[in-house]
């Protein structure tokens, strides 16, 4: 008898209680992974408003690195910020300042710690010279008077971006909340940065809020019975 063929008897021999356990710490050893792997390195999202129209639409489910950004425990609000820090342009995923329990932010970094930003003439100039935005859709105003979130006062232009601090907005500059509403986003905010999208549908905004979980479910079964309604060409579009 072969060694393969003895290990098999031997593992039909052992009792069914031995076979349970180890089922049940292979799975265990699984599950802990994935908890790893969705906490350190990436996660996904998908995007419930327009804000960051043209560049992401209602529908578009992210990838999001976490790598040198953010580590987290899954499912809970604790987590440690990391080394890398965003640049310039770079899109962004944060958890929203002044209400950290809601679903997360997506927006585009305008200014770096130490930046001044104005908005002025429809468009955004940073410490002194006009940004270039091909990616932007509508003019970049500042957010109306009386806007600001409870506890937050009405921003003021030119603004000096805080050490360890970004000044975020959406592509959409017409349907964004964003920094010019309630300030910069704090570092330690800063989970990570999308890196694909991996599923994109055409189907009612409703499906994408938080707690909608039968809309959601009807939407993706939607999608296999409809194909049409998934957005083929941004699938595996990268940043």
């Amino acid at each position: 008898m072969t060694a393969e063929k003895k290990q098999k008897q031997e593992e039909a021999n052992l009792p069914v209680k031995t076979k349970i356990q180890r089922e049940i710490i292979a799975w265990f050893w699984v599950g802990l992974a994935f908890l790893l792997i969705n906490g350190t390195i990436g996660q996904a999202r998908v995007i419930p408003s327009g804000s960051m129209e043209n560049t992401l639409l209602i529908g578009d489910h992210l990838i999001m690195s976490r790598i040198g950004y953010d580590a987290g425990v899954p499912f809970t609000n604790w987590h440690v910020p990391l080394w890398r820090t965003p640049k310039r342009q770079q899109v962004i995923i944060f958890k929203p300042p002044f209400a950290p329990d809601q679903p997360d932010y997506v927006k585009r970094v305008i200014g770096l710690p130490g930046d001044t930003i104005e908005l002025r003439d429809g468009a955004v100039w940073v410490n002194g010279q006009k940004l270039i935005e091909k990616y932007t859709i509508g003019t970049s105003e500042p957010a109306p008077a009386g806007s600001a979130p409870p506890g937050y006062t009405d921003m003021r232009f030119p603004y000096r971006v805080p050490d360890n601090c970004y000044f975020a907005m959406g592509d959409n500059r017409g349907n964004s909340y964003d920094s010019r509403f309630w300030g910069c986003v704090p570092r330690n905010d800063i989970i990570g940065t999308p890196v694909m999208i991996y599923m994109s549908l055409n189907v009612s905004p409703e499906a994408w809020e938080p707690g909608q979980i039968r809309e959601r479910f009807f939407a993706y079964a939607n999608a296999l019975l409809h194909p049409g309604i998934v957005r083929w060409k941004r699938i595996f579009h990268t940043f």
